[in-house]
C-alpha cells in the first residue's frame, strides 16, 4: 500500500502523503477511510502490533455508538461488516439506584422516528473491522509498531520522524493519539483539566435474564455504574465507577469476591451474574486541549478532550471530531487549498470545540451532582428526573442529543460521503 512521493503545494517540498495521522486505535483508522475516499492520500501511524490487537480474544471492551456514529461507520464503508455484531440500544434506564421506588427516567426508542437509539459494539469488532477497511483502502498506508519521536513544520509542510528513523513529510499531521499525545505536546499545546478521585472498573458480566436490550445507568454516591447490552441476550458490558482506593481493592480481590461486591449494585433485574470477560480499571479525570490546532496539526479525540466516561460519549465524541475535520479537509483539497493552511484549522476549531467542551463539562458537572451522598443535591436531582420523565418533549431532547442527532452535523454523521 506505500504510495510514491510527490511534489508538495508550496516550497516544492517532497510529500510521501497529504496526511499523517498519528494513532491507530479507532479514531486514526475512521478518519483515514473518510479522508481517503475524499481523494487524499494518509499514512497511518500506529505504535501497536495491527494482528495482536485484532486476534485478540472476547474481553468485554464495547462502545456505546450513538446514531449518528453508526451512519459514519456506514458511510465510510465499516458498518456492514460489524452490524451483525452489534446488540440495538432499544431501551435506557437511568435509575437513582437499584433500590424499590426510586426516581428513575425511562427513555424508548419508539420515541424518536431514526431506530435504536444506538447500538453496542465490541473494541475487537470494530478493531477489526477497521484494519481489514484500512488494508484493502486505496491511498492508506498503515504503518504499525512504529512510533514518532519528532515533528517539524515548515511553510510547506511538515515531517514527522519515526523511531526507526524513517521520515514521512505531508501537508498536516493529525493526532489521534490519546489523552498524554505527543503530537500535542511537541507542538506546545498545553492541556487543562482535573482528576475525579475515581476509578472505572470494567468487565463483561453473564446473567440469568434476557437484557431486551436494555441499557441502565444507576447512579450511586460512589459514582455511576453502567450495564449496557451486548449481543446474545445474557451477556453485558459493565462500567462501574468507584473512588479509587476502593476501586484498587475491589480489582485486587478474587472473582467470587468481586462479584459479592458487585451484586448489590448490580441489582437482581437480571437474575444471577457470573464474571465472563477480563476484569480492567481506568482512572478518571477530564483532560482538554487549550487549542485543537497549532500550524499544519489538528487533535481529535482524546488528543483533544478525554471525558468522564458517564454517559459513553467518548467514541462518539471523537467520531464527531472525524466527521468535521474530514469534511472541511476534504472539501479545502477539492478547491485547491492547502489542506494544513490556518484558515482550514480554524474552521475545524470552530467547528468542534465549543461543542467538545460544553460535553466535557456537562459530563463533569453530571458526575459531581449525581456522584454523591449529600441529601439536598439527592432531593434537587429527583425532581430533576421526574421532571424529565414526565414530559415526552423534554425525554424526546434528551434522546436525540444522546444519539448525536442535534446541532449542525458533518455530512458523514447524516450518512452521506462527503
Amino acid at each position: 500500500m506505500d504510495n510514491p512521493a510527490r511534489q508538495g503545494m508550496s516550497g516544492g517540498m517532497t510529500q510521501d502523503a497529504d496526511i499523517v495521522i498519528v494513532g491507530g486505535g479507532l479514531n486514526g483508522p475512521a478518519l483515514a477511510l473518510a479522508l481517503a475516499q475524499g481523494g487524499l492520500r494518509v499514512v497511518v501511524v500506529d505504535a501497536r502490533p495491527a494482528p495482536a490487537r485484532a486476534e485478540a480474544g472476547f474481553d468485554g471492551r464495547a462502545y456505546a455508538l450513538a446514531i449518528a456514529s453508526v451512519r459514519l461507520l456506514g458511510a465510510i464503508g465499516v458498518w456492514g461488516a460489524v452490524a451483525d455484531k452489534a446488540q440495538p440500544i432499544l431501551q435506557i434506564r437511568t435509575a437513582d439506584s437499584q433500590r424499590a421506588g426510586s426516581p428513575f427516567l425511562h427513555f424508548d426508542h419508539a420515541e424518536i422516528e431514526e431506530g435504536p437509539m444506538g447500538q453496542m459494539l465490541e473494541d475487537r469488532h470494530l478493531y477489526a473491522a477497521f484494519l481489514d477497511a484500512l488494508r484493502a483502502a486505496p491511498g492508506i498506508t498503515l504503518l504499525s509498531g512504529e512510533t514518532v519521536v519528532a515533528q517539524e513544520v515548515g511553510p510547506a509542510g511538515v515531517a514527522v520522524t519515526l523511531a526507526s528513523g524513517r521520515i514521512l513529510r505531508a501537508g498536516l499531521v493529525v493526532g489521534c493519539d490519546g489523552r498524554g499525545s505527543g503530537v500535542a505536546t511537541r507542538a506546545g499545546i498545553r492541556r487543562v483539566g482535573w482528576g475525579y478521585g475515581q476509578t472505572a472498573l470494567v468487565t463483561a458480566i453473564r446473567h440469568d435474564r434476557n437484557h431486551q436490550g436494555v441499557a441502565q445507568q444507576v447512579f450511586l454516591p460512589s459514582g455511576p455504574l453502567a450495564i449496557l447490552p451486548l449481543k446474545g441476550g445474557h451477556l453485558s458490558s459493565i462500567v462501574w465507577t468507584e473512588a479509587t482506593a476502593t476501586a484498587e481493592a475491589i480489582q485486587a480481590l478474587p472473582d467470587d469476591a468481586y462479584l459479592d461486591v458487585l451484586r448489590p449494585r448490580f441489582g437482581g433485574s437480571l437474575g444471577d451474574i457470573a464474571l465472563a470477560g477480563t476484569r480492567f480499571t481506568y482512572p478518571l479525570s477530564l483532560s482538554l486541549a487549550e487549542r485543537f490546532t497549532a500550524p499544519r496539526l489538528a487533535l481529535v479525540g482524546d488528543a483533544a478532550h478525554g471525558v468522564h466516561p458517564i454517559a459513553g460519549q467518548g467514541l462518539n465524541l471523537g467520531l464527531r471530531d472525524v466527521a468535521a475535520l474530514a469534511e472541511v479537509l476534504i472539501l479545502a483539497h477539492r478547491r485547491g487549498d492547502d489542506i494544513g493552511s490556518t484558515v482550514a484549522l480554524e474552521e475545524y476549531q470552530r467547528w468542534r470545540r465549543f461543542d467538545a467542551t460544553a460535553l466535557a463539562l456537562g459530563m463533569d458537572t453530571v458526575n459531581r451532582v449525581f456522584s454523591t451522598g449529600n441529601p439536598i443535591l439527592r432531593m434537587g436531582r429527583d425532581l430533576g428526573m421526574r421532571a424529565v420523565g414526565a414530559f415526552p418533549g423534554l425525554r424526546r431532547g434528551f434522546i436525540r442529543q444522546a444519539a448525536g442527532l442535534s446541532g449542525e452535523l458533518p455530512k458523514l454523521l447524516t450518512g452521506r460521503p462527503v
